[in-house]
């Protein structure tokens, strides 16, 4: 069985991430969505709210696991035995950290390998922090965010103002 990992912060989950999940679940046959701890982000949404956000989004992808770790990535690889990472790159800045990622994670563990999908033109340019300014200045969001979550998320974010 081929299983691959696609990790994020997803706080909140983008029509950008559901679309590198939807392309990745079809190239394995066990995708594993993991919400990762990044000691440098401010979170928005609990880890709880983020696997509410992903599960209501991908209820329609029927191979996916999702989960929260507070562990380096390429750890919850191994002990999953997952040797696909799957990250999206919207551009030079995303290119410049996920390349260094890519190093740390190779040294960390050779047995993961890393796949870079590029999201779709319409979602090229969307991003989590974009979305949180978008709803800061009551602008419509519906073009960035799944349609299961737009109320969720502009909710939480309305109050963080």
């Amino acid at each position: 069985m081929k299983k691959g990992l696609y990790p994020g912060s997803f706080d909140p989950l983008t029509l950008g991430h559901l679309d590198v999940i939807e392309r990745a679940s079809e190239l394995v046959d066990v995708l594993h969505i993991v919400i990762a701890d990044n000691p440098k982000k401010k979170f928005s949404f609990t880890a709880e709210e983020r696997v509410e956000m992903i599960k209501k989004s991908t209820a329609h992808i029927p191979n996916i696991l999702i989960s929260y770790t507070s562990d380096l990535v390429v750890r919850y690889a191994d002990k999953h035995s997952i040797k696909v990472l799957f990250r999206g790159l919207r551009n030079i800045a995303d290119y410049e950290n996920e390349y260094m990622l890519y190093q740390f994670n190779k040294n960390l563990n050779p047995n993961v390998e890393t796949v870079v999908l590029f999201p779709s033109s319409r979602n090229h340019f969307v991003s989590s922090s974009s979305i949180k300014e978008l709803v800061y200045h009551d602008a419509d969001i519906s073009l960035y965010i799944p349609e299961q979550i737009i109320d969720m998320v502009i909710k939480k974010l309305s109050k963080l103002k």
